[in-house]
């Protein structure tokens, strides 16, 4: 007879035992606060902006000294009680509403192309997986052909040559909207292959066998059997996509055919903070760092994830 005294075996779904993994990650904890506190940053950009700093392009030519080409009266950068990181050289803007605003749009756009080539990524990736033969073989060849693009060429090819207006979008919608679009049309290879590679692996296993073996179609083996097992790396790549697509954005913007005007990017300010850093580094350091810490985080928290989601680790 069984000790009454005696606690019972409780299982674990596989979500638990990642979270408790992930618990014990102290740095993936801490870089997912991080990303976890940026991302309320950005959804409350223009209240916080409002509340802690000015109009984005309101500019103040009273906090700018003409005689020294521009820069902002006062150290470091013109910083004060009502300007919490200086103002803009040149124009006198306020830094702080800019970079906050501008955590928005990296944030924003980062975000959707992930989505878009993750979506585009996993189908695509199933299909040739799964079905196998010749459709396998022109996905393959396609994802081939995407991936030996020189993509940052042909991205700022693709923005210059994009008329003005386009089914009912202009200006920095138009010009966001063809960023998330180039971004996540031309990434969605990567997560294909691994989705393609997963699932042959998959396929094959007796779970799928059975499934097939009682009458199962193809919709059913596929959402129910085979989509549910891949949840773990699209996560995963979904968690590093998104700093990857940030740089790619901020690299546009650096360039001059990203974000523009007056709506701000980190990779704009950082452009624009070349012809001052000398006398005005905190212009500089300010997005920059901004930039690094939210990309350190990402690929922090992704790290993480990915052991915790790993059914080989301890």
């Amino acid at each position: 007879m069984a000790d009454p005294t005696t606690k019972a075996i409780e299982g674990r779904s596989l979500g638990r035992i990642a979270w408790t993994r992930l618990k014990r990650d102290k740095v993936a904890l801490t870089g997912g606060a991080v990303v976890l506190f940026l991302i309320v940053v950005a959804v409350l950009a223009y209240p916080i902006a409002a509340i802690f700093g000015h109009p984005i392009d309101e500019m103040h030519g009273d906090l700018i000294d003409p005689n020294l080409g521009g820069l902002p009266k006062g150290e470091w950068g013109g910083m004060s009680w009502d300007y919490l990181l200086g103002v803009e050289p040149g124009h006198g803007r306020d830094v702080f509403s800019r970079v906050v605003v501008g955590a928005q749009v990296s944030l924003l756009i980062a975000f959707v192309a992930t989505v878009v080539s993750t979506v585009l990524g996993v189908t695509l990736g199933l299909l040739a997986g799964y079905k196998g033969g010749w459709i396998d073989t022109v996905l393959s060849r396609v994802m081939d052909y995407f991936l030996a693009f020189p993509t940052l060429l042909l991205s700022i090819a693709l923005i210059v040559v994009m008329p003005r207006k386009f089914l009912g979008l202009s200006g920095t919608w138009l010009n966001m909207a063809v960023i998330v679009l180039i971004i996540g049309g031309f990434s969605w290879p990567y997560i294909g292959r691994i989705v393609r590679g997963q699932v042959l692996s998959l396929k094959e296993r007796e779970f799928v066998e059975a499934s097939k073996s009682l009458g199962a179609r193809t919709p059913y083996i596929v959402f129910r059997e085979l989509l549910p097992n891949l949840v773990a790396p699209i996560l995963v790549y979904a968690t590093l996509a998104i700093p990857t697509n940030m740089l790619f954005e901020a690299a546009l913007s650096f360039l001059g055919v990203g974000v523009q005007p007056p709506k701000p990017s980190w990779g704009q300010m950082i452009s624009d903070a070349i012809n001052y850093y000398e006398f005005d580094p905190l212009y500089l350091i300010v997005p920059g760092g901004a930039l690094f810490i939210t990309v350190l985080a990402f690929n922090l928290f992704g790290d993480g994830l990915r052991d915790a989601l790993d059914p080989k680790a301890n």
